[in-house]
C-alpha cells in the first residue's frame, strides 16, 4: 500500500519536492503525493505537476496522510514549519530522486530532500529537514547538519562540517576538513579554505567573512 504524502509549500521549492516523490512513484517506490498545503490562499485550488493544493496548513490534520514533508526553501521558515509539525508527532519522509548516488552507510534524517545529481559518500551524516539540491557532491565523513540547504553544484571535500542552519550557496567548495559555524551563510561561488564562525556570512576565494 503506497504512503500518501503532504507536501507542505507550493512554491517553487515544494514543486521540485513534488516532482522528486512523482519521480521515486515511477521507480516503483510506494509513494503518493496526495497535494500541497500553503498558506497563500491564491494558490488553493490549483494544480501543480498534477497535485493540487488543497488548502493551508491549518487544514493539515483533517486530510488523510501517512506522512509529511516541507517544501520550503527558506532554512528558518522550514526549520519553524519543520520543529511545529514534528512536536505534534507527524512522520516525515526522505524524497530522494532515484538518480542520486548514496553509500549505504550513510545517515539521512527525517524530512530531507535529496535532489537529482547528488553524490553523498560513506561515512556521511546528513541531518534533518536537509536540502542537497541538484548536483550537489557531500564526500566521506562529512557531517551536515539539521535545516541546512547544500545549493545547486556545491562541492564538499571529505571530512567537512557545515552547522545547523548555514547555507552554502550554488557552485561553492569547501576543502576538507574545514567547519562551517551553524547559522552561516557561504556566498556563491566562495572557496572554505578556513573554519568559517556560526552566524557568519562568507564571500570571495578564498572565502573570507564579510559580516557577522
Amino acid at each position: 500500500m503506497s504512503q500518501r504524502v503532504l507536501i507542505v509549500g507550493a512554491g517553487g521549492h515544494g514543486q521540485v519536492v513534488a516532482d522528486i516523490l512523482l519521480r521515486m512513484q515511477e521507480g516503483g517506490h510506494p509513494i503518493e503525493p496526495v497535494g500541497f498545503l500553503d498558506d497563500n490562499p491564491q494558490l488553493w485550488g490549483k494544480r501543480f505537476l498534477g497535485i493540487p493544493v488543497l488548502g493551508g496548513m491549518a487544514d493539515l490534520p483533517a486530510i488523510p496522510h501517512d506522512a509529511i514533508i516541507i517544501g520550503i526553501g527558506d532554512n528558518e521558515t522550514r526549520r519553524r514549519v519543520f520543529l511545529q509539525w514534528k512536536a505534534v508527532g507527524e512522520r516525515f519522509i526522505v524524497a530522494r530522486h532515484p538518480e542520486t548516488v548514496v553509500a549505504p552507510d550513510v545517515i539521512i534524517g527525517a524530512g530531507t530532500m535529496i535532489c537529482a545529481g547528488v553524490v553523498v559518500n560513506t561515512g556521511a551524516w546528513i541531518g534533518e529537514n536537509v536540502i542537497l539540491n541538484t548536483g550537489c557532491t557531500v564526500d566521506h565523513h562529512n557531517r551536515i547538519g539539521d535545516h541546512v540547504h547544500i545549493a545547486p553544484g556545491v562541492h564538499l571535500a571529505g571530512n567537512v562540517e557545515v552547522g545547523e542552519g548555514t547555507l552554502v550557496g550554488i557552485g561553492a567548495v569547501m576543502i576538507p576538513q574545514r567547519k562551517v559555524g551553524a547559522w552561516s551563510v557561504i556566498g556563491a561561488g566562495a572557496v572554505v579554505t578556513e573554519d568559517i564562525p556560526a552566524r557568519t556570512v562568507a564571500v570571495g576565494v578564498p572565502a573570507r567573512p564579510l559580516r557577522e
